[in-house]
């Protein structure tokens, strides 16, 4: 029997810890393949690194979970970026770690100039580490683009490079180069990937990830301009657009295997409370309200997405049906999450009580970082939807 239902899984914390395989993502694996190693179910790795191409990420987890895993079931925190195709034309700053550019090239984006090629142009802005400074006064830069916008991909090496940088283009208007007339506001676009505060490596404590990065942007033009520092876009986990184009991807899968019964359930997969759970309950809420709404007009309601830009792409729209009605969240306890202590039983002193590692635009509702279902490890969800569905 074709199943009616989906796999998210994050990877970092929940599949591995840095470099180290989580011993029961294996056997999660071996439940979820058939004997020739095929998956029985469809499965998309939603995670939000992005210091890396999908390819290299799908050999990565190839080999970790003993399966051939392909690039159109990753989804890294950059990847829904080819539906904002309004910048694909434009002169976009990319910051970031990894192959940055190659990145931007592969999601549509034509024009693209890295911060070391900004550094490079610009040798008097990067003043912080003494042994960068030039020597000699350089001669003035000619020829260099006007920056359209900024794609922040993930947390950089050199952290005061790029917040300076960064700043320079916004103060600027895209030409750093200039002496600072008015600062403009609103400042270029900015769009950013992965808002993880902290994530699950080897280390006993969890690590600084993008969103400590973004904190340090926002604070820093928020203490300069007197402003709010404002996103055109804010993908990756928990935002619903990486949600929506998860549901696409395992859709595609589906229908490429030829299984017939519609997907209607998606279970996410994740260790991260802020980023996981959240996003998942967010996507829940906007599958019953649009459910909902399909009922109450008692017709095929439009193919609504979960913000603007999915709605105009006609790749996500084509075909669309609107089978899926739930996504249903499970925590493990592999990662960032501890059991017992970060969620207290008690939701009303939870705003309280709890310390919010989410994102600054993201409102905290106490409820959205409530697993659906809390379980050990990745191997015990995957055992508890395939319950849940009857299945074996």
């Amino acid at each position: 029997q074709p199943p009616a239902f989906g796999f998210l899984f994050d990877v970092d914390g929940v599949l591995v810890r840095g470099s180290q395989v989580v011993p029961a993502a294996r056997q999660a694996f071996q439940r979820l393949a058939d004997s020739r190693g095929r998956l029985r179910v469809p499965v998309v790795f939603l995670t939000n690194a992005g210091n890396c191409l999908r390819s290299a990420k799908a050999r990565e987890l190839s080999q970790a979970l003993g399966l051939q895993v392909s690039p159109e079931q990753v989804i890294l925190s950059h990847s829904p970026l080819r539906l904002f195709s309004q910048f694909h034309q434009k002169c976009m700053l990319v910051a970031g770690q990894g192959p940055v550019e190659e990145n931007a090239q592969k999601l549509g984006f034509k024009h693209v100039v890295t911060i070391e090629a900004l550094r490079k142009a610009y040798p008097l802005l990067d003043m912080v580490d003494q042994s960068r400074r030039p020597k000699e006064l350089p001669p003035p830069t000619t020829g260099f683009p006007t920056v359209e916008g900024v794609i922040l991909f993930g947390e950089p090496v050199r952290w005061e490079t790029s917040l300076q940088l960064i700043i320079d283009i916004l103060l600027s208007d895209g030409n750093p180069g200039a002496e600072l007339q008015d600062i403009p506001y609103p400042h270029l676009p900015v769009l950013a990937c992965n808002m993880d505060l902290l994530w699950m490596a080897e280390a006993k404590m969890p690590r600084f990830g993008h969103g400590t990065f973004l904190l340090c942007l926002e604070s820093i033009y928020k203490k300069v301009t007197g402003r709010e520092l404002k996103y055109e876009a804010l993908i990756g986990k928990p935002s619903s657009v990486t949600y929506r184009y998860a549901e696409y991807l395992i859709k595609q899968q589906a229908e490429e295997q030829g299984w017939k019964s519609p997907i209607r359930r998606l279970y996410a997969v994740g260790d991260n409370p802020m980023s996981d759970i959240y996003g998942a309950n967010l996507y829940n809420n906007y599958l019953k309200s649009a459910h909902q709404n399909q009922i109450q007009a008692g017709v095929k309601r439009s193919p609504q997405a979960a913000s603007p830009q999915t709605e105009d792409h006609l790749e996500l729209r084509k075909g669309y049906n609107n089978s899926v009605e739930s996504c249903k969240s499970i925590l493990v306890c592999t990662g960032v999450y501890r059991r017992n202590a970060d969620i207290p039983s008690n939701t009303e002193e939870c705003t309280m009580e709890t310390v919010f590692h989410g994102h600054r635009d993201f409102c905290f509702d106490p409820s959205l970082v409530e697993a659906s279902y809390i379980v050990q490890d990745v191997n015990d969800a995957v055992q508890l939807a395939f319950k849940k569905e009857n299945w074996s």
